[in-house]
């Protein structure tokens, strides 16, 4: 459907109770809510679950909901400030309203799927509680590569790191993710119950062998019975999950309020687009997700590093160098031709080489998708939150392929140095501030400032790069563009760059 432009003055309040009271446009659960069970409980009920794994689960729901009903999602949130994810879903009925937007096209959706919402960021005794019971068969997540305490250098599970080593101090009553997960296997092993599966739908390459490690490591600290429990019981698949889904923005609700006429606290817009692409391997059953366009395969590693080298490279490119180009939107990046051709040729010449076969995959079309999702208008996603997000190891990975087979990288090497300038903060090339989130954020400014035009300072952040810094083939054309971005501006070094190499 379009929207309409009519503005509503007199919004309904998203609760059970009003659900047929609200516009037709909305299409709304037409299954009983009061007949769901937990099935699922969610750590990190954020935009992209909301978006995404929760989509699909109440549209299985709309479609066969007696066959589904036990599917039901508890979402918890485990960060002090997840309380305002409780202070605006339980009011509502656990409900929330769901745009997907493609153009001038859209849908808005009534999200039932979930019947919990757990606040763990006090306490996590009630999620606990909730995961302990026999009627959850999966613990799913997405709380970001920081949530599963790994070390920077080795990406392996820190117990040294601070909130790890809390939790182990004080294992029965965990804060963290991983903390979380193994005091839910030793409350399911010690009343001799059976495992759940860990879901991680983290956009992490191997995402789910990278939870199984840190819970192993984690479980074996604490007890050497604990983790070989877990080992011998639990399934941790790998995924690979796909959904532009913005941080959602005060204009967002209004919009879902005097347009749509839903006053709705937590609303969700997203592109319409998904991919879900799943290791079949659970212990304890799964919902029926690909009835809904979910793809269940033996093995996701060709799905997931095509969608990490194709899509999350190609957006953390955009977004830095639009950055520094004064851009705020990704689609208003990509309006500038040079951006659609530079993104393009990445990936057919450098990124997009570096792929395994992917069954039933049309790339090219898969990469022209690519470039129309970034550019499509009513996705109003900002290069700060894309370039805070996409992880910089998606390039670095493209980068290392390359060279070992004896490649050129010209194309990853601009957008690497487009991140070394803009990891350096200041100001962007129209004289605005920019925004830099990471964790090594003030490190990462130092060794920018330090070296300015020269990467060598930063290369030398081991845990980041890695041997790259030692290797003339990288170092060498990253400074080149790095130099240039400095003397020249992106657009013409961009400019420049098409071409020199012609594209």
């Amino acid at each position: 459907m379009t929207a309409s432009p009519a503005t509503q003055t007199n919004a309904i309040a998203l609760k059970q109770s009003n659900l047929s009271s609200l516009p037709a446009t909305i299409e709304t659960p037409t299954y009983d809510r009061a007949k769901l069970t937990t099935g699922i409980v969610h750590l990190g009920f954020g935009g992209f679950h909301r978006a995404h794994m929760a989509r699909y689960t109440h549209e299985l729901m709309q479609k066969d909901f007696a066959a589904n009903a036990s599917w039901a999602i508890a979402g918890a949130g485990l960060m002090p400030g997840d309380k305002k994810m409780q202070d605006a879903l339980v009011p509502q009925d656990c409900l929330y309203t769901l745009v997907e937007r493609e153009g001038a096209q859209e849908k808005a959706t009534v999200i039932g799927a979930a019947n919990q919402i757990i606040f763990a960021g006090e306490s996590s005794e009630s999620l606990l509680a909730q995961i302990e019971k026999d009627t959850t068969k999966i613990v799913s997540l997405t709380v970001t590569e920081n949530g599963y305490c790994l070390n920077s250098d080795t990406k392996k599970f820190d117990p040294q790191n601070p909130a790890a080593a809390a939790d182990l101090a004080n294992p029965t009553a965990p804060r963290t993710a991983i903390g979380i997960i193994v005091e839910s296997y030793n409350r399911r092993m010690q009343k001799g119950g059976k495992a759940f599966t860990t879901l991680s739908c983290d956009n992490i390459q191997h995402n789910g062998y990278v939870v199984r490690d840190a819970v192993l490591a984690y479980a074996n600290v604490r007890d050497a019975k604990l983790g070989a429990w877990i080992e011998a019981n639990a399934s941790f698949p790998n995924t690979m999950v796909d959904r532009i889904t913005p941080v959602t923005k005060p204009e967002d609700l209004a919009y879902v309020q005097d347009t749509l006429g839903v006053a709705d606290a937590w609303p969700v817009v997203c592109e319409s687009f998904t991919q879900w692409v799943i290791e079949d391997k659970f212990v304890a059953g799964r919902p029926a997700w690909e009835n809904v366009g979910a793809q269940f395969v033996p093995d996701v590693e060709p799905y997931e590093v095509m969608k990490l080298r194709l899509l999350n490279a190609s957006h953390l490119a955009v977004a830095c160098l639009g950055d520094l180009a004064g851009y705020t939107f990704i689609d208003e990046t990509m309006a500038n031709p040079l951006f659609k051709l530079y993104m393009q040729a990445l990936m057919d010449h450098e990124t997009g080489q570096t792929l395994l076969p992917v069954p039933g995959i049309d790339l090219p079309a898969y990469k022209k998708k690519l470039i129309d999702r970034f550019a499509n208008p009513a996705i109003k996603d900002t290069v700060q939150r894309v370039a805070t997000d996409a992880p910089l190891n998606t390039v670095l990975a493209s980068i290392r392929d390359r060279l070992k087979a004896n490649e050129s990288i010209d194309l990853l090497a601009l957008a690497l140095a487009g991140w070394m300038k803009r990891i350096r903060g200041g100001k962007d090339e129209t004289g605005r501030d920019i925004v830099v989130k990471h964790p090594l954020a003030a490190q990462l400014r130092e060794k920018a400032i330090e070296g300015g035009a020269n990467p060598a300072a930063l290369f030398s952040m081991t845990q980041l790069f890695g041997e790259l810094g030692n290797d003339p083939r990288c170092v060498e054309p990253t400074k080149k563009y790095l130099e240039s971005l400095y003397a020249h501006g992106t657009l013409e070094t961009m400019r420049q760059t098409a071409k020199n190499l012609g594209f």
